[in-house]
């Protein structure tokens, strides 16, 4: 079984790790030097259709995309995940070898300010800033394919050296209880996971949904989340009012139904781990 990781970042590399030997996996990226063992590393712009195409000629039974952005600008986002998206159809629509299945990584902002609501797959989508309403485009880029694909919708990564939330709260940045500022979060470990579990589901002969939304179990706002912490820090903070964002609660029922069991099932699981192995200091 042969898995093409396009883009081939953190997330991608972990997903690899995770595959048993039964799987040869491949990343195509830029600067491939650095990938770790375990993954063939191929050089590529992924968003050059040329390129792309050059590299699914060698057949590949699934494509995994997980792009990730220069910056947080509109041209970066457009010129990776709508460039990716729109390379992935061109490559499509001239390869002799199409894939069996398409993984897209995208983001819970494509359902913009839902004002506290309950979110699921079936939710609208109605993004009020420049990345969800471009991830939103590259979706339906994805999703219009000749072939079969599922989107993946991650709420906010965390779990990466130097957690930004961690220094936060030594540095004593509390948020206030009203309004409810709702923070849905996914531990990068379990991003990973779920694409294995996805893509073990597909080859066992199990159907997937278009589109699956990965969040884990507990919704939490700001002020509960940054409480629990810097009790856990042994920490005092200071309310702190800023400009509210778009606020949502996810729902896990269509990944929790699948099959899926989480390593960190809400943030207390996840940012004991990040506390044991240190990353407070």
């Amino acid at each position: 079984m042969k898995i093409l990781f396009i883009g081939c970042g953190d997330i991608a590399q972990r997903t690899a790790a995770l595959l048993d030997h039964g799987y040869q996996c491949v990343g195509v990226r830029r600067n491939p030097q650095h990938l770790p063992a375990g993954i063939v590393p191929l050089a590529g712009d992924v968003t050059d259709h040329r390129q792309l195409q050059s590299v699914v000629s060698q057949g590949f039974d699934i494509w995994v995309a997980t792009l990730t952005p220069a910056a947080f600008t509109e041209r970066a986002y457009r010129d990776s995940y709508l460039a990716a998206a729109d390379s992935i159809a061109k490559a499509l629509a001239v390869t002799q070898k199409p894939p069996r299945l398409i993984i897209w990584v995208s983001s819970t902002s494509v359902y913009g300010d839902c004002r506290g609501a309950w979110v699921d797959e079936c939710s609208k989508t109605e993004p009020d800033s420049f990345s969800g309403q471009i991830l939103l485009e590259a979706e339906q880029v994805i999703q219009s394919l000749p072939c079969t694909s599922t989107v993946v919708r991650f709420s906010g990564i965390y779990g990466s050296e130097g957690s930004r939330m961690l220094s936060q709260i030594m540095a004593g940045k509390g948020r206030p209880a009203q309004p409810e500022q709702w923070s849905n979060r996914i531990h990068r470990e379990d991003c990973a996971a779920v694409l294995v579990h996805l893509i073990e589901r597909f080859i066992g002969g199990e159907s997937l949904w278009q589109v699956y939304l990965a969040s884990d179990c507990e919704p939490v706002t700001q002020h509960q989340l940054r409480q629990w912490l810097a009790a856990q820090m042994s920490v005092e903070l200071k309310e702190e009012s800023v400009k509210p964002k778009a606020t949502r609660r996810c729902s896990n029922r269509r990944l929790l139904a699948s099959g899926y069991q989480f390593k960190y099932p809400s943030y207390r699981e996840g940012y004991r781990a990040l506390l044991a192995d240190g990353e407070a200091r």
